[in-house]
């Protein structure tokens, strides 16, 4: 009898010890960074990176620390995970692990680029967005996902969607953010962006802090249909430069006449949900974040979304963590290797 107790106490302990495991390794596949003090203390974020040429695993947990560490928001950052490795990998379109976060988040910044997620994960999406809470769409989101098969129970996020369900029409780049992939305005690896202000928006809350050329980035101006659907406001123009330095002067012809949106705010509704607030820049590879003007609109937009916009000063620190130092945009350039615990703060 006491042999029998004993065994049965030892199998209990190793199927406490494998769930505890089990427990430990799913938590490792995203990365939470609590919030210290600061406005967004309380706040949650959720920072969805996902996609495989402008290295949103990069620039995701920079931006997470910033918000957490320099203004007092949680961040959880997930990303696109090899399920038989664990470790980051933007290839990897069917698997993105930790957005049952979403129950919790008041804000939801997504950089994904044809994802085609199972339902169990999608549905963290879709109940997030039914509810209203509010989105930054930043780069590749507005083609953010192709579910594949017209059977699918989310096939109407996808990018281009002509199904059945009319409102959701080219898929959830055009309902939510307000475009679809359109094209490269921008000659692609040759001709940067340079950010112009919409004259009449200028005094923007999430403008505050920023002028004409504060906003750069190496990747291309994207093309939109003009004007933008519903309430959309434009709030930065995207000068095509004529080439990849800062000092470049601007592209001529047709090019910058008209110039397009490259940051608007707008509202956004999913049929049967709550009306919600958006901000969706085309701007968003990494390397577009080592300029300061280009970090401080979307911390703004992060701010002013969550309803914090009088806490918006011109001097929000928006500094870097830690030494930053983006991998140059491009297919199959991401770092090989990287588990998301290397994003943890140090």
């Amino acid at each position: 009898m006491a042999k029998r107790k004993s065994s049965l106490m030892i199998l209990a302990a190793l199927v406490m010890a494998f769930s505890f495991t089990a427990i430990a390794e799913a938590k490792d596949q995203w990365v939470v960074y609590q919030g210290k003090s600061g406005p967004g203390k309380g706040k949650h974020i959720v920072l969805m990176a996902g996609d495989e040429e402008y290295r949103s695993e990069e620039i995701l947990p920079q931006l997470g620390k910033i918000l957490a560490v320099r203004h007092g928001f949680k961040c959880t950052v997930v990303f696109s995970i090899n399920p038989k490795t664990g470790e980051i990998d933007p290839n990897q379109r069917s698997n993105t692990p930790g957005l049952e976060a979403l129950k919790t988040a008041d804000l939801f910044i997504i950089a994904t680029r044809f994802r085609d997620l199972p339902d169990k994960q999608m549905k963290h999406i879709d109940d997030y967005l039914k509810s209203g809470r509010p989105v930054i769409g930043m780069r590749t989101a507005t083609h953010g996902f192709q579910i594949r098969g017209k059977n699918k129970t989310y096939a109407h996020y996808s990018n281009g969607y002509r199904g059945s369900k009319s409102e959701w029409r080219d898929g959830f780049g055009r309902l939510i953010l307000g475009e679809k992939w359109i094209s490269h305005h921008g000659r692609h690896g040759r001709q940067a962006t340079r950010g112009i202000l919409v004259k009449d928006q200028k005094d923007h809350p999430i403008l505050r802090g920023i002028k004409d050329g504060d906003i750069f980035g190496l990747s291309d101006v994207y093309g939109v249909r003009l004007p933008l659907p519903g309430d959309s406001k434009p709030l930065v123009l995207g000068q095509v430069v004529d080439g990849m330095k800062f000092n470049d002067p601007p592209a001529e012809g047709k090019k910058n006449n008209p110039m397009m949106p490259v940051s608007w705010t707008k509202s956004y509704q999913v049929p049967g949900g709550k009306k919600g607030t958006v901000f969706t820049t085309t701007m968003g590879a990494a390397t577009d974040m080592v300029k300061p003007g280009s970090r401080r609109m979307i911390i703004n937009a992060a701010f002013w979304c969550v309803g914090l916009e009088k806490q918006i000063k011109p001097d929000l620190n928006v500094d870097a963590i830690g030494v930053f130092k983006p991998t140059n945009f491009g297919f199959n350039r991401f770092i090989k290797g990287v588990m998301p615990a290397a994003h943890k703060l140090k």
